[in-house]
């Protein structure tokens, strides 16, 4: 009888694979804030499916959503020491570690989503990399686009700068964002984000601002009623990376990260163009009430631009560099 050796070999190269696991390979654990069903959940379920289609199933995510692993800001720190993988967190919580990522979160800055594009995947994009680096010991790899943050309340519908009056706004523990309310009239509340839903639920809050799709994912329709379209921040949430992991990665692996994260925020950009109307409406649809701005966001736009850019102008880099972003988006 003729034995076939090559598959013998092929037999024993499986079994001796399943016996014995490839040396190299990991899991890596990634952090969310965000739950399941959003921009967040969206971007890492890409990026950990690229991932292991370039490395081969030789190496994997596991995703942790829903603050899981911690706050944001928590999981920066973690990262930054090499004790946690990946994460997946609004920009704004990335400034306290790495000032010049504040140019983000300017009141105003970015006022359409090929506004985010142009930045986060140019020029501007990779100086904060590299800038992120530096400052925090993450790596930006990619970009989640969810959406500009609008107003909600549980209390009445705000069409002017009066209407905020009176309100509890949780705002995240982010000093841009706390000194554009306070150019508007009011002192938000700071919050950590794990803690926001029963804030608003308890009566502790009365508002906060996130895109549609946080809203959704998040379940805000249960606890808020009003929607304002304010377009004062588009909610950028980068993915990163510990800096001292990806320098440990062979080279091939470091490559995988970061083409799945470059194939991630492609998918991110038509996620958000494909999914927003319909969770507008949907929200509707579940009781909440939408309303604009009377007569645009002038009177919202000159208070937050002329009170607060100024004081941050050298936190994120200079006026100069400022201007220099405004001209490249035709500004």
């Amino acid at each position: 009888m003729k034995l076939n050796t090559k598959l013998l070999t092929s037999t024993a190269l499986v079994s001796a694979m399943l016996i014995f696991p490839v040396a190299n390979a990991k899991t890596f654990k990634m952090a969310l804030g965000d739950a399941e069903g959003s921009a967040q959940y969206e971007l890492g379920s890409k990026f950990s499916e690229v991932f292991a289609e370039k490395t081969g199933g030789e190496h994997k995510i596991a995703m942790f959503p829903n603050g899981q692993l911690g706050s944001e800001q928590d999981t920066v720190n973690e990262a930054a020491i090499g004790t946690l993988d990946f994460s997946l967190l609004a920009i704004n919580n990335i400034t306290p570690f790495s000032p010049k990522t504040g140019l983000l979160t300017l009141p105003y800055m970015i006022q359409s989503l090929d506004d985010a594009v142009k930045l986060t995947r140019g020029e501007v994009g990779k100086e904060l990399t590299e800038s992120t680096i530096q400052d925090a010991g993450i790596r930006i790899v990619g970009w989640s686009y969810t959406g500009f943050r609008v107003l909600t309340n549980s209390k009445k519908p705000v069409t002017k700068l009066e209407d905020l009056q009176g309100l509890v706004i949780r705002v995240p523990k982010n000093e841009i964002m706390l000194a554009t309310y306070k150019a508007w009239g009011i002192n938000a509340t700071p919050m950590a984000w794990s803690e926001t839903f029963t804030a608003l639920q308890q009566g502790v809050v009365d508002g906060q601002d996130n895109p549609y799709l946080t809203i959704s994912s998040m379940k805000f329709n249960e606890v808020q009623k009003y929607v304002t379209n304010i377009r004062y921040l588009f909610s950028l949430e980068p993915l990163v990376v510990s800096e001292s992991v990806f320098q440990d990665l062979d080279e091939d692996v470091q490559k995988a990260i970061l083409e799945a994260g470059e194939a991630a925020t492609l998918h991110s950009e038509q996620f958000l163009k494909d999914t927003e109307d319909r969770i507008k409406k949907e929200l509707v649809e579940k009781g909440m009430e939408i309303s604009d701005p009377e007569g645009g966001e002038a009177e919202w736009i000159e208070k937050a631009t002329s009170e607060v850019w100024p004081a941050y102008y050298e936190s994120v880099g200079g006026k100069e560099r400022v201007d220099a972003v405004l001209k490249l988006l035709g500004r």
